[in-house]
């Protein structure tokens, strides 16, 4: 913003406080507790007009345009639902009234109580009988939005982008939508909505850097969960059978368009299925939710049409590197001839990392970009897969797939590992890789070991970051775009 704007919005603070204060003198008080009586909103007003009109209702909201001409006066009021013009005359509100409306700024909060009616051009309007100020707005809101055009001042003054821009309403009411429809689709499968702490005393469940804090009374150090699972495991122990938690988890790392330190999570957990399960019920979701939010299968994630309603692709991580990088990882006898391959292709890889690791890391390099429609990426290496039960015959590779989608991982499931002796050589090579500076491998979780110990029955397992499912359907470029408040460094 430039320095005549900043003089400019100055001088209309100056203007707005004096015009309290003058209210204030008069003995009116714009902040005074009242409950206003609404009884139509303008998207109401807006659907059913035939039925409305002639009737006299209760409206409320925000001043977004005023045109003052003489006797009489039109202007904007936006609510919840959008904008309605309203038609203030001064032989119907009285003189007094009238003089007092003429002063109100944009942005102040209005009630108007009037009658329903078109006027000559045809334009659904509310002809004021009564206009009550309801709050004084004492900042204006920006010109056009001119000053606060860039993302970061949106993203920092969130209520005023939703003043001004109706398009990011939109979005936040479809996350509100699509939450709700996720809901929806695993009540009526018989799951179990169960919440579990967000203070864990082991940070587990995922390969992430945990925000820790301190407990005065306990005298102990405690974490802010990555993930849901652990908890959500042991109750599969104690026989729920089938549970999900929608809620919020923390991680220590960067931001991104794709990251934020806090985001909400779906994990899902259903006992005597496996990864093949999961991957029916994850694309039965998406194509659920999908259908009842948008009411099709088919949206638009900028340049690409992604089609819910087809059969996911299915290829296994081997194939795609073979197919998209030309390395056969099946052709690869060990560790060192990775790590030689890796050097071939330019692929940085440190020095703990094994054939699966670096198997993984040409996946992100050369296939990953290239999964647009819908695909379940297959058979995870068992190093970067602790959780995960092997495949049979096959056990440096484990049943986990993760779900891509216009080349963005947007799910993970496995076949859960319910072995409590594999589990726990598992959890003993994830500390060799902390203790060797890894500080986003899982530490050994006894009590979940013990849990899993009293016997855990065959389980599928799924999880997806529930701000990149609403990216996805909103078409949103930002994860912050789908946050109402992203997590941002504070203005010096």
């Amino acid at each position: 913003m430039n320095d005549i704007n900043i003089q400019d919005e100055h001088e209309q603070q100056r203007i707005r406080r004096e015009k309290l204060e003058a209210l204030q003198s008069a003995g009116l008080d714009p902040f005074a507790h009242v409950t206003y009586p609404v009884t139509a909103r303008s998207g109401e007003i807006h659907a059913d007009f035939e039925r409305m009109e002639g009737q006299t209702v209760g409206i409320a909201g925000r001043l977004m345009t005023k045109r003052v001409m003489g006797k009489a006066s039109f202007s904007d009021i936006q609510d919840r639902d959008g904008r309605i013009q309203s038609y203030v005359a001064r032989d119907a509100v009285g003189e007094e009234e009238y003089s007092r409306f003429k002063q109100f700024d944009i942005g102040d909060i209005v009630g108007i109580t009037g009658e329903v009616f078109r006027t000559q051009k045809g334009e659904i309007s509310v002809k004021a009988a009564q206009i009550t100020l309801l709050a004084k707005a004492l900042q204006p809101l920006p010109e056009k939005w001119h000053g606060l055009r860039d993302t970061e001042a949106r993203y920092r003054k969130r209520y005023v982008d939703l003043i001004v821009n109706p398009e990011i309403k939109d979005v936040f009411i479809k996350r509100t939508a699509i939450i709700k429809a996720v809901r929806a689709f695993l009540d009526a499968r018989g799951y179990l909505e169960v919440d579990t702490p967000v203070l864990q005393p082991i940070a587990g469940g995922a390969s992430a850097r945990p925000f820790i804090t301190h407990h005065n009374t306990l005298d102990m150090q405690m974490y802010l969960r990555i993930a849901l699972e652990l908890p959500l495991k042991r109750l599969i122990v104690g026989g729920l059978e089938r549970v999900y938690e929608l809620s919020k988890v923390f991680r220590n790392e960067g931001i991104s368009t794709r990251h934020n330190p806090e985001f909400v999570m779906l994990e899902l957990y259903e006992a005597y299925t496996d990864y093949r399960g999961m991957m029916e019920l994850t694309e039965s979701l998406l194509k659920d939710v999908s259908e009842k939010v948008l009411g099709t299968t088919k949206i638009t994630y900028g340049e690409y049409e992604i089609d819910f309603g087809k059969p996911f692709e299915r290829i296994t991580m081997v194939d795609a590197v073979k197919q998209y990088a030309g390395v056969d990882f099946c052709e690869i006898a060990d560790d060192e001839a990775a790590k030689a391959m890796a050097g071939k292709h330019g692929i940085k890889f440190e020095k703990h990392h094994t054939k699966g690791d670096i198997l993984s890391l040409f996946f992100e390099e050369f296939a990953e970009k290239h999964l647009i429609q819908p695909t379940f990426l297959l058979d995870y290496p068992v190093e970067i897969s602790p959780l995960t039960k092997r495949i049979p015959g096959n056990p440096d590779f484990t049943e986990r797939f993760e779900l891509f989608i216009a080349g963005r991982e947007t799910a993970n499931a496995y076949s859960e590992l319910n072995d409590p002796i594999d589990q726990r050589t598992r959890f003993r090579y994830q500390e060799e890789l902390r203790a060797a500076g890894d500080e986003e491998a899982n530490q050994t979780d006894e009590d979940f070991l013990t849990s899993v110990e009293y016997g855990m029955p065959p389980t599928g397992g799924m999880g997806i970051g529930i701000e990149r499912l609403i990216m996805l359907l909103t078409n949103a470029a930002s994860i912050r775009d789908v946050i109402f408040f992203p997590t941002m460094k504070p203005k010096e």
